[in-house]
């Protein structure tokens, strides 16, 4: 029997029913055992194995990101530390002072230049950088130095002087004499101006080991032993901090701090701090123990000076001691190892309570790390800081670097561009500049007294024979960097002009000499518009006759402009250009014999240069040679000079101005340095606007100007201006016996003074003077015949 199926009364289709036969409905005996829950188990299982596949797809992925960074940073490290690791800096060197057997130098000269160089005077030299003397001899340990040619060991030595010359050089190495000796020059500074660091790049083995055991003992113990990283290290900091209550140890080691300084920014976060422990395992990993920490001493930022980062302790010490490294104290050593945790905390200049307190912590821990003896734990922390006065580099010359820049863009151009690290070395003269800075210095506030505010000066010091700028100093603010007087200032130089006048004349021996007679009379001179010049002496008075000698001596206007006009303008116009000058600066009217043209300092130490070297002229330079970090030599200076006028002419040219010092306008000098037979002339402009003088002696030909950036009366005259500032620079230089070569036929002539003035050959007078004597013929006829004869012959 079946059953029917019925709609349900929704209209829906009911559920199916299990239809059942009887035998098939006929209950089943229950079960007693329990029902089991649905099991779950190919789910989880299929869930852990994705997980398990994500994880190692992540753990891969992760592997390559990692690996890819480390080879990144591999790359980069590599790339560093084999190409140019440093960006290092052109430095200048001032010239190397050559001594010989037989050289004119004094014991007193002798130490200045120690003293520039900051050798220290001691009792018995021990150290490279030390020197003691005595009233005959100085014995010195020369410093290490690699000179142009090549390097060169330290040198023990002995000099001996007798009468002002240099006697013997003495090895105490080699227990022998020397032919010769060179001192190593002084480092004037860095060339680029536009760095944001500066260093000066120092071999491992150039460092003080003590140094290195105390930077170790402070700022990384493990150094030697750790891989980069030190998780000991990092421990001690962690505790020490949480003691604390605040960060006052770092885990970081040198290795880390080498890599943040060379790699990364100062950036705090995960991934710098990730970058800096890679970075840190691949330089152990890489290179030696001693790479890394050649480079850390050279990379390690120890302050600021005038804008411009300092990282290196060779630069560093350069800085705050004005010493080499290798020359430094115990003391002075850990204050530049305290001053690693935080140069700018302790900063020695601006706050040397903290940075003592910090270099004497620093010397404890020697102590304990017996590297000191108590003894010399005392000693090392009883001493001051002794900190160099106006901590700097080195001295600023910022007149002669321009100079400098000058020579290099005309003679090396695009060549130096892309060199790092060149060394360049330079003719100036260390003791000539410091000398020369501080007469400038301490005179124009004198002369203020008289001229009022606002003056200012330039010099330029050259070597009277090669032309080589010794010094030079572009305003009275002498390390200021601004407008460069020296080279660009060009003023009218007023008297200055007249030896060019008179050479004019000696150089017609057959019409002119010294004893030539000269008018000092009223002149008057009538120009192509109508217009009267009568040109006076600065005195207002007229003298008659004057022999030509006096007349450049006393620097008197009118017999200048009569000789002048009876030579002609365009022949002494050829003379300046002969001597230097630009024909573009020379207006060829009259009031040019009297000094209207304009120039600057360095065209005037040119001009004069060639007047006092016998007339040869040596073009100016600064420039020596410049070498590369690996020795090549890109330019050497190999000084000519070449005759442009007749030495006879300038010679007794110059013989004028010794009178011109003896006698004339320039006697000021001859009460302090008479024996040293100076040159020189004074200049004088129209209303005293510019006071001028150069200054000769046997070393150099100094050229001074002193007045007013706008053109206002200084109310000073050559002798009383710029000639006072010479006369301080020579007390402090200390000058060299001016003697001249004595060219062929000059002859020295007696001449009689006349109740006029003027002066009449006499074979048997007493007063004489260098005559232009070609052949002798004079000397001759004076030596033979009776006077009254030569006297008739040659109309004297």
């Amino acid at each position: 029997m079946t059953v029917t199926k019925k709609l349900a009364p929704s209209g829906k289709k009911p559920a199916p029913r299990k239809t059942t036969t009887k035998s098939a409905a006929k209950p089943k005996a229950k079960s007693t055992k329990p029902k089991r829950k649905p099991s779950n188990k190919k789910g989880t299982a299929g869930w852990g194995k994705r997980l398990l596949f994500i994880g190692w797809k992540l753990a891969l992925v992760g592997a390559v990101a990692l690996g890819a960074v480390f080879y990144y940073l591999d790359q980069v490290v590599k790339e560093r530390f084999e190409g140019s690791l440093f960006e290092l800096p052109t430095v200048v060197y001032a010239r190397v002072l050559n001594l010989s057997v037989g050289d004119a130098i004094t014991i007193a000269q002798l130490r200045n230049e120690l003293d520039v160089l900051n050798y220290r005077k001691v009792a018995q030299p021990r150290h490279p950088g030390e020197y003691s003397s005595s009233s005959t001899k100085i014995e010195l340990i020369r410093r290490p130095f690699e000179f142009a040619d090549g390097p060169e060991p330290d040198r023990h030595v002995m000099l001996y002087f007798s009468d002002g010359t240099l006697s013997r050089i003495q090895s105490l190495e080699k227990k022998g004499d020397l032919g010769f000796l060179r001192i190593e020059p002084k480092m004037l500074g860095m060339l680029e101006k536009k760095a944001d660091e500066q260093r000066l790049f120092l071999r491992r083995d150039q460092f003080p080991e003590i140094m290195i055991d105390a930077l170790l003992a402070t700022e990384d113990r493990d150094f030697y032993q750790h891989d980069g990283i030190s998780p000991t290290a990092i421990a001690r900091a962690f505790f020490a901090n949480i003691r604390a209550g605040r960060t006052v140890q770092g885990g970081s080691t040198l290795t880390q701090q080498l890599a943040k300084n060379l790699f990364l920014t100062s950036d705090r976060t995960l991934w710098r701090k990730v970058r800096e422990v890679f970075i840190a395992l691949i330089l152990d990993y890489r290179y030696s123990k001693d790479q890394i920490l050649e480079a850390y001493l050279n990379e390690v930022y120890l302050g600021q000076s005038r804008g411009e980062a300092i990282h290196g302790f060779g630069l560093a010490a350069r800085l705050y001691f004005g010493q080499p490294l290798q020359e430094l104290r115990i003391d002075q050593l850990a204050l530049l190892v305290g001053m690693v945790k935080g140069p700018s905390y302790y900063n020695p200049i601006r706050h040397p309570e903290r940075a003592k307190e910090r270099r004497d912590l620093v010397l404890r821990l020697m102590m304990d790390q017996n590297m000191l003896t108590g003894r010399e734990f005392e000693v090392a922390a009883s001493r001051d800081l002794d900190l160099q006065r106006n901590p700097q580099i080195a001295s600023r010359q910022p007149a002669y670097f321009q100079q400098l820049n000058r020579e290099l863009d005309r003679k090396l151009g695009d060549k130096l561009r892309g060199d790092k690290g060149i060394r360049i070395f330079t003719s100036l003269d260390p003791v000539s500049q410091d000398k020369l800075e501080k007469a400038i210095a301490q005179r124009i506030p004198r002369l203020e007294k008289t001229s009022g505010k606002g003056l200012e000066a330039a010099a330029v010091a050259v070597d009277r024979n090669t032309g080589e700028i010794r010094a030079m100093v572009g305003g009275k603010r002498t390390g200021y960097s601004g407008f460069n007087r020296a080279l660009n200032a060009s003023r009218p130089i007023g008297s200055l002009v007249k030896p060019a006048v008179y050479l004019t004349a000696l150089e017609q021996p057959q019409q002119y000499d010294l004893a030539s007679t000269l008018q000092d009379t009223p002149l008057t001179l009538k120009g192509s518009k109508g217009n009267v010049w009568q040109p006076r002496n600065y005195d207002r008075q007229f003298r008659g006759d004057v022999p030509l000698y006096q007349a450049l001596a006393k620097s008197l206007n009118v017999p200048t402009v009569r000789l002048g006009m009876s030579l002609g303008i365009k022949s002494v116009s050829d003379t300046l250009v002969r001597l230097g000058v630009d024909a573009s600066e020379i207006r060829p009217v009259p009031s040019m014999f009297l000094g209207s043209l304009s120039l600057t300092p360095y065209q005037v130490a040119q001009m004069f240069q060639t007047i006092t070297n016998s007339g040869r002229q040596a073009d100016l330079s600064a420039l020596r040679s410049v070498v590369t970090v690996d020795g090549e030599v890109l330019y050497r200076s190999l000084p000519k000079a070449q005759q442009k006028v007749p030495q006879q002419a300038a010679w007794l040219t110059t013989f004028a101005m010794k009178k011109g010092v003896a006698e004339g306008t320039g006697r000021y000098l001859n009460s302090q340095f008479a024996w040293a037979a100076l040159a020189g002339k004074t200049g004088t402009s129209n209303d005293t606007r510019d006071s001028w003088f150069v200054g000769v002696d046997g070393r150099e030909v100094t050229t001074i100007w002193v007045g007013r950036d706008d053109n206002k009366t200084t109310k000073l005259t050559g002798s009383s201006g710029a000639l006072r500032v010479y006369s301080d620079y020579l007390s402090a230089r200390i000058p060299e016996k001016l003697t001249l070569p004595w060219p062929k036929d000059i002859s020295m002539i007696g001449f009689s003074k006349q109740s006029s003035g003027a002066l009449e050959f006499d074979c048997g007078s007493q007063f004489e003077l260098p005559v232009w004597d070609e052949g002798g013929k004079l000397k001759a006829s004076c030596d033979n015949q009776p006077k009254q004869w030569i006297k008739n012959l040659f109309d004297w």
